[in-house]
């Protein structure tokens, strides 16, 4: 199933305010929490939704992205890829559970946005940033690719949490696991309550007391992992997409940091790429342009061929539709634009020479006033 476009899960217009943005988020997962709606599997992952959908539109980076290619600019265009989506339930909670203030909730009888869930800190790993280059071929059909990163992973001798068995981690004792510290002081105001993060255990709301022989009580080592990209169709140089989770591994069993590609172009031997446009120069030979030909072209996918009318004018344009790049949002794909240019030898034999000297009197190579027009409005706007 295709994404919805996230301004329209939040119900706010595309030029709405951060602040509008964040009021339209709060509502609705107020609306969506699932502790309002128990069981209720559609209301969690609309839930999921407003809080991707805020993911993004928060962030001045990843919304101008999102606004410029769509859900493949953030990492959702490629479905089943790998790209965007994928948030938990404890991403969201220890993301924007700052969003309604106190704990994860504020929502007052809401359990699981209450007590010890909303105060406890989560650590995240780190984003890697890697590029991968593509050629048009691959741009033009999308491609999947094998990358190896050297990056933090879960320790596997203690599955990310750092401690050594079972009893090698236990609750705080300043905190009682929530992660925070509440304090209640008397002013002239009357008690004023203030939470601050649990200074024993950083706000983890656990203490590793027997530190894993692998990982030192980390709960990540580094390694290498083999990590498939699907790139979609349309793609474009500079472009930056994204792959939740397959960053670094964070400490202590956290939310792992993402995955940002860098695309880059390989430049093509003939072809130039003008957005979803390619750009062909095609060079004809005198007798060629003026009595017509068969010529062959080169496109994305081989060789097409083109037909040139007797008569051919250097300058003219002749346009192949379709073959050029398909777009991101898949609006439609462009076209190849072939610039016919005409090759004058610079040498000539004496019986090359003799033949054109019998033509250079005659109407036909004479440009007349029409043609003269013609060439200098085609080339007006250098002289302007």
């Amino acid at each position: 199933m295709a994404k919805r476009d996230y301004y329209e899960v939040l119900g706010v217009e595309k030029n709405a305010s951060a602040d509008e943005i964040k009021k339209a988020y709060r509502k609705k997962a107020i609306q969506f929490h699932p502790d309002k709606n128990p069981g209720d599997k559609q209301a969690e992952e609309n839930f999921k939704e407003a809080a991707e959908a805020y993911d993004v539109l928060s962030d001045p980076q990843k919304r101008q992205r999102y606004d410029q290619f769509g859900h493949a600019g953030v990492g959702g265009a490629s479905q089943g890829g790998g790209f965007g989506g994928g948030m938990s339930m404890e991403d969201i909670f220890s993301q924007f559970g700052d969003i309604f203030g106190g704990h994860f909730g504020g929502f007052g009888g809401f359990s699981g946005f209450g007590g010890s869930r909303g105060g406890r800190r989560v650590n995240r790993g780190s984003d890697l940033r890697v590029k991968v280059k593509l050629n048009l071929k691959e741009i033009a059909n999308g491609v999947e690719k094998k990358i190896k990163v050297k990056k933090y992973v879960p320790c596997s001798h203690c599955h990310g949490s750092g401690a050594e068995g079972s009893d090698g981690v236990k609750t705080c004792d300043t905190c009682k696991g929530c992660g925070v510290v509440t304090r209640i002081a008397n002013t002239i105001l009357g008690q004023m309550q203030t939470q601050t993060t649990c200074p024993t255990c950083g706000g983890e709301g656990k203490i590793v007391v027997k530190k894993c022989t692998e990982c030192n009580g980390e709960g990540v080592v580094r390694d290498d992992e083999i990590i498939t990209i699907n790139i979609p169709s349309g793609v474009a140089e500079g472009m930056q997409l994204s792959m939740n989770g397959k960053g670094n591994a964070a400490r202590h069993g956290g939310i792992n940091g993402d995955l940002l590609i860098l695309i880059e172009e390989e430049p093509h031997p003939e072809l130039i790429r003008d957005e979803n446009d390619l750009l062909y120069n095609l060079l004809l030979s005198v007798p060629q342009a003026a009595l017509g030909a068969t010529v062959e072209v080169p496109t994305i996918d081989g060789k097409a061929k083109l037909k040139i009318e007797p008569g051919t004018q250097p300058g003219k344009v002749l346009r192949l539709r379709n073959k050029g790049l398909p777009s991101i949002n898949s609006y439609g794909t462009g076209d190849l634009l072939v610039n016919v240019s005409v090759y004058i030898p610079e040498t000539l034999s004496s019986t090359e020479k003799e033949t054109l000297n019998g033509l250079k009197n005659s109407p036909n190579f004479q440009p007349d006033k029409t043609m003269k027009e013609k060439i200098f409005s085609r080339f007006k706007h250098l002289f302007d």
